[in-house]
């Protein structure tokens, strides 16, 4: 969804969705990686039935990563979409189903952002792929270092679009995997999968929503249905409400700012490639065994519980007094409907409303204010009422002058702070750092490179002298200038040139919203027409107005028509929705889909055409052809008031389908066979191990050489319904799976079987009901009453539910612990008064040794808590009968080691309470407040049943 701060946002104001995935790693045992069993119990302490790939959001960042080196071929791209999948199926553990989802053939509203995003990548990677030859050039020409050019083709990602080999080779791949996993994997053993590759038309996301809604739609369909999706859209939040499931949850991997990327000449990290200098890789380890690692973590992943979103949005949206039944189902779905005016994929937002700027709060600030006029509901199953809409969006044309001003004030504001911070850093900044070897090092974990030793360092200072040298000005009055010979100037002061002044430049903006009369320029300079054009004006409102009902009928309904589409760059202003309750929001019915190949001429620019036949690729580069407009080689970039290019909009022209289709009916029957196939349209497939309830009902069909539809039956696949239809290419028992990756071995031995699927059939004019099903039992609520209005917690911070399971017990310690603890912990730090535990670790913690000496030939106590944090106390350290033998000298002034039942034995002699009484009680350690867990913090249960330490000479100390 065209709304990048929109999770951002989304995440701050609700905090209580976001859970952090536990994931279990593969163990590795004499060199061999051991695989997770993932028949397991989720260790995420919640069981999911269905788990829902858009697989776009995976194919990308592994054919093409930002932060590692990208694959060198298309085999290591599709072994590590394996391995994405694997990982996800980990974490999340499907009982059911896992439904696979890959971008089909898109509806016409999207084709024109999927165009807008093909030429810009296109433009970038040329541009991208100039300046990193010519950075090389320069490097080389000093003498700088730079691994050896590999002779690759540069990877398009153009090329992961419906009907390219690429695609196609993907999908065969998809069904090896899925084959592999069913015969070899136990966590698959009674799981249903289906895969809807490229062939099959619609955006992925949608293709699942489309079998979600069609499956709660049937009479066997579990209300209770835990469902995963996975995707990293913004989009998907508003899809999983608009199911109105009640256990709906969203994985992604976490947004981690600023995260390290290699350079694109050198592969360090570091820098970027503008700033390569050419230096020789430094070693990383003192191995160089993190060479092929990327500084930092591993990406790890979230879940996003709508269940909770839906907690929050209730207690947001609840209003008194309503001259009609509140109903909070309804009400969710005008605050998606509300969403659609801040951006998405099909539509350009509305210039006053800014995500950044709290657009979503002030509308819905103005939706409680107006509802109670309104007489009811904006929307009821994805229909808009446009006479409600209408007093809405006249409410936010009203304040739009204020936010246009405030706008401004806010962003000269902001560049205020920016002068001065950067002021402050150059006047801050030390006025000589040392270079070359003895340059700062940076401390910490991600500096993994072990310190070199210094050579020539006489040398290496004589040179730092020098260049001091040559740097610093000569002594004269600051205020004096200089000619270009060098002599003083004497005229004065001269200007400075515009590098070294502190403002940045900023892009012209000739609209000026902040400024009267900024409805004129703003058609003038957007659309090339006078703001009393009422006609025209009234032409776009009228293309946007069908653009909101078509989107909201698209994620309640599914595509409304294939053919619509916004044909403008821009959006009117919300002050110009007058009249709009009468404007037509029906759709021309019956409307078919592109082909992918046709698509693949709507999309592309002229410099992906090496995907497509050579006939077709000639209309778009011969000067004679009837469409050689629809592919401009260069083409201009409205910033529209932003700042960086990425955010301005790419002035395209839009492609006429009836011209397109005529071009192409001259050069249709130059396709290959195999070029015809990728070119037609097709359908989902099945998969089901031989474990499966399932699997005897299709090998029957396969027997009996069934042309006809079956129905499936529900008690057989958990409930779910839909025709099958025997599969040409199937995937069938004993019989062996080639692998399309020779990095993969064969499945000689395979049991696994597939067949064509089919989701259950509806009228056209069916209207999916957006209710919560009959029988759907609410989750238990996380969201506490004080949780919503901050303030209501006593100026305490308030700490969300971790995790899942609300009803997991705290970490705690017994008694024995607190003894132990007590114990351990020093009289100096025991008697300070402080009633908290110090942050510095106690004497000797960096020493290995696990006893630390006491005075006066006192008996050793185990140091069992020095390291312990809170985050993961529940874990402790090595228990002592588990920590290995460690041998002692005898002048190291510790008392000789001795068992652990003797120490046990001795501790009421050696310490004595009278001694170690302090402010805290006894043992030093301060007495729990009874409101701990009024206060937020976890409490102490009575004890786990810890197994006894080994009896007394079970290891030898000598």
């Amino acid at each position: 969804m065209g709304v990048p701060a929109f999770f951002r946002w989304l995440s701050r104001k609700y905090p209580s969705i976001i859970v952090n995935s536990v994931e279990e790693k593969p163990k590795e045992c004499n060199g061999i990686k051991i695989p997770v069993d993932t028949s397991k119990p989720n260790p995420n302490e919640v069981e999911f039935d269905n788990l829902y790939l858009d697989m776009n959001g995976i194919i990308h960042p592994c054919t093409h990563p930002e932060d590692k080196p990208a694959p060198k071929n298309e085999d290591e791209m599709m072994v590590a979409i394996f391995e994405y999948i694997d990982r996800l199926f980990n974490i999340v553990r499907p009982r059911r189903l896992l439904y696979m989802a890959i971008d089909g053939v898109a509806p016409r509203a999207k084709m024109n952002q999927q165009r807008s995003r093909r030429f810009r990548a296109s433009k970038e990677g040329v541009e991208s792929a100039e300046e990193k030859q010519r950075i090389r050039q320069e490097i080389l020409a000093k003498g700088g270092f730079l691994p050896p050019e590999e002779v690759t083709e540069r990877f398009d990602s153009n090329c992961i679009t419906p009907g390219t080999e690429f695609m196609d080779n993907l999908a065969k791949c998809l069904r090896y995997y899925i084959a592999d996993r069913l015969n070899n994997d136990p966590g698959w053993k009674n799981l249903t999968v289906i895969l809807s590759d490229a062939s099959a038309p619609g955006e992925g996301e949608h293709k699942i929503m489309d079998y979600i809604r069609r499956q709660r739609a049937q009479p066997n369909h579990d209300p209770n249905t835990h469902h995963c999706l996975c995707g990293a859209d913004a989009d998907l939040i508003m899809l999983g409400l608009a199911t109105h499931e009640p256990n709906f949850t969203i994985i992604r991997e976490e947004f981690k700012p600023n995260k390290p990327k290699p350079c694109g000449l050198c592969s360090q990290f570091g820098h970027e490639v503008k700033d390569c200098q050419g230096l020789p890789r430094e070693k990383q380890g003192e191995h160089d065994q993190f060479a092929d690692c990327p500084p930092g973590s591993e990406q790890e992943f979230i879940f996003i519980r709508l269940s909770v979103l839906r907690e929050y949005l209730e207690k947001e949206l609840t209003m008194a007094s309503l001259p009609f039944t509140f109903d909070i189902e309804r009400s969710i779905d005008d605050w998606v409907f509300m969403c659609f005016f801040v951006g998405n994929d099909f539509l350009p937002h509305l210039p006053s409303l800014e995500i950044r700027e709290g657009a979503i709060d002030r509308l819905v600030a103005i939706y409680k204010n107006v509802v109670h006029k309104t007489g009811g509901y904006l929307t009821e199953s994805g229909y808009v009422n446009l006479q409600r809409v209408q007093m809405i969006m006249l409410a936010v044309g009203e304040v739009e002058d204020s936010i246009f001003k405030k706008r401004k004030d806010d962003e000269e504001n902001f560049r205020r702070r920016q002068k001065e911070k950067r002021k402050r850093m150059k006047r801050d900044q030390p006025s000589f750092i040392p270079g070359g070897q003895f340059s700062p090092q940076a401390l910490g974990r991600g500096n993994r490179s072990s310190p070199q030793a210094i050579s020539n360092p006489r040398q290496t200072a004589y040179e730092m002298r020098m260049q001091d040298k040559r740097n610093s000005t000569p002594s004269s009055s600051p205020n004096t200038s200089f000619t270009s010979d060098g002599t003083p100037s004497p005229a004065g002061g001269i200007k400075r040139k515009a590098e070294d002044s502190d403002s940045e430049p900023e892009p012209e903006d000739n609209i000026r919203l902040w400024e009267s009369g900024w409805k004129q320029r703003y058609y003038k300079n957007k659309f090339d027409v006078d703001v009393s054009d009422e006609k025209f004006r009234r032409k776009v409102v009228q293309s946007y107005v069908e653009g909101l009902c078509w989107v909201l009928r698209y994620y309640y309904q599914g595509c409304a028509s294939w053919k619509w589409y916004y044909p403008f760059h821009y959006a009117p202003f919300a002050s110009d929705f007058e009249g709009i309750a009468d404007l037509p929001s029906d759709f021309e019915k019956g409307t078919k889909p592109f082909r992918p190949l046709e698509q693949l001429m709507g999309v592309f620019p002229a410099a992906s055409g090496n995907f497509l036949p050579p006939t077709w690729r000639k209309l778009m580069t011969d000067p004679e052809s009837s469409i050689i407009d629809f592919y401009p080689e260069d083409f201009a970039i409205d910033l529209n008031g932003k700042k960086f290019a990425w955010q301005g909009v790419a002035l395209l022209p839009f492609v006429d389908e009836r011209r397109l289709r005529a071009a192409l009916e001259e050069v249709y029957p130059d396709l290959t066979p195999d070029e015809n196939r990728r070119n037609s349209l097709g359908g989902d497939v099945l998969f089901v191990g031989k474990h499966h309830l399932l699997c005897d009902f299709v090998l029957e069909l396969y027997k009996s050489s069934s042309t006809e539809p079956m129905d499936i039956p529900p008690e057989l696949c958990h409930g779910i319904q839909g025709k099958l239809t025997l599969n040409e290419n199937a995937v069938l028992p004993d019989q062996t799976v080639e692998s399309p990756v020779p990095l993969l071995r064969d499945l000689a031995q395979n049991s696994a079987i597939s067949i064509n699927f089919r989701d259950p059939q509806f009228q056209e004019d069916f209207v999916f009901k957006a209710v919560v099903l009959p029988g759907a039992k609410k989750p238990a609520p996380v969201l506490k009453p004080g949780d919503w209005e901050k303030t209501n917690n006593n100026g305490r911070p308030w700490r969300p539910q971790l995790g899942f399971n609300r009803d997991r017990r705290p970490v705690h310690l017994d008694q024995s612990a607190f003894r132990t603890l007590g114990h351990a912990m020093s009289r100096e730090r025991g008697q300070s008064g402080s009633g908290v535990y110090s942050n510095a670790a106690p004497l000797g913690a960096y020493q290995g040794n696990p006893y630390r000496p006491l005075l006066g030939g006192q008996p050793q106590i185990p140091k069992l808590l020095s390291n312990l944090r809170p985050q993961e106390s529940w874990r402790g350290p090595t228990p002592l009968f588990q920590q290995p033998p460690q041998r002692y000298e005898r002048n190291s002034g510790a008392a000789p080691l001795i068992s652990w039942n003797r120490m046990l034995q001795s501790q009421g002699a050696a310490f004595q309470q009278n001694q170690y009484r302090g402010l805290g009680g006894p043992m030093n350690y301060p007495h729990r407040p009874e409101d701990r867990m009024d206060r937020g913090r976890q409490g102490y249960g009575p004890g786990r049943p810890y197994p006894l330490p080994p009896p007394a000479g079970r290891y030898n100390w000598n």
